[in-house]
């Protein structure tokens, strides 16, 4: 009968010589993955400065030529080369405020319904709905602003707004002029309704992460749904909810078509939402194309500079905010 079967030294060798032939192809494959993944982020930080770069260099001979009362000059004169950006800061500003306004509360109440009081059976249909909206092209927005939006407001909602908000003291007159319905207000209106659907489907998403648990143990010690939305659902996807909002104020900093289609493309600054108005996206979409001087391609390159620190400036603020907001809950804890 036969006994058992040594490996032999060749044998012991060979193993061992192909162990070591799989390590080093495991440290090649790890060391060209890390490589592959740093060349990646590496890209984002190239195209980033470069996107700065070339701004900031097609931009020199407005911000050399106007220096820094370019950012606080109402006048836009195509003709004499005389260009300021007041305007157009100030209608992108006004218009993203008054989207997100009416889109954070709003979104905030479809996401907790979705997530907490809608029925089972209604719950996929709706969130399908909200996706669906965040699909729609923006000019099919613009397109609706202009021609049924515009039209309903300027004989209902114009009318009702001077009427009520209107009669304010020092407050109405946000809610005075001609009431032809396009205008700053008009703008915002649309684009609140364009970011919606972004910041609901991202509060949705994260609501839904909150582990069960959590909220029936609030149910099960008498929490009310309000409760524990705000005592248990909002501190723990806080991060969540405020990168929604971020992502919506981006859409609504750099919309172009909708806000072009609504906005009146006027370069007047009026203290009334009514009013026609501009914003940096639709001053650059219509002139663009018919800039021919060197000084007005140059302005409206610093428009794109300058919209581009407006939402880095923006974006770094809530950074910040996170990080204070972590801070004082680790401070807590």
């Amino acid at each position: 009968m036969n006994g058992p079967v040594t490996p032999s030294l060749t044998d012991t060798v060979l193993t061992d010589e192909k162990r070591m032939a799989i390590v080093r192809r495991q440290r090649w494959q790890d060391a060209a993955f890390h490589g592959v993944t740093k060349f990646f982020a590496a890209t984002v930080l190239i195209a980033l400065v470069g996107i700065i770069a070339s701004l900031f260099v097609r931009a020199w001979p407005a911000l050399d030529g106007f220096g820094f009362g370019f950012l606080t000059t109402v006048e836009w004169d195509i003709v004499n080369d005389d260009f300021g950006a007041l305007i157009a800061i100030y209608g992108t500003v006004v218009t993203a405020i008054i989207a997100l306004v009416i889109a954070v509360p709003l979104s905030f109440g479809i996401a907790l319904f979705l997530t907490e009081t809608c029925p089972v059976w209604l719950r996929r249909p709706l969130g399908i709905c909200v996706e669906l909206l965040a699909g729609v092209p923006s000019i099919i927005y613009g397109m609706f602003g202009l021609f049924i939006f515009a039209p309903l407001f300027a004989d209902y909602g114009q009318p009702f707004l001077a009427d009520t908000l209107g009669q304010i003291p020092v407050f109405g007159v946000l809610f005075s002029g001609a009431q032809i319905g396009l205008g700053i207000l008009t703008a915002g209106l649309i684009l609140a309704v364009m970011i919606l659907p972004f910041i609901a489907s991202v509060m949705r998403d994260v609501f839904a992460i909150v582990p069960p648990v959590l909220k029936e143990s609030a149910y099960g010690l008498g929490a009310t749904t309000w409760e524990v939305v705000t005592r248990i659902v909002l501190p723990y996807t806080r991060a969540g909810v405020i990168g929604g909002i971020m992502l919506g104020l981006g859409r609504a900093l750099g919309e172009t078509m909708a806000v072009t289609f609504v906005i009146g493309n006027a370069h007047k600054l009026s203290p009334s939402l009514f009013g026609l108005g501009n914003s940096i996206a639709s001053t650059l979409a219509n002139e663009f194309a018919e800039a021919d001087s060197t000084l007005h391609i140059s302005s409206l390159f610093a428009l794109g500079l300058v919209l581009f620190l407006i939402t880095f400036a923006v974006l770094s603020a809530a950074k910040f905010m996170l990080m204070r907001m972590e801070k004082a809950q680790g401070t807590k804890t």
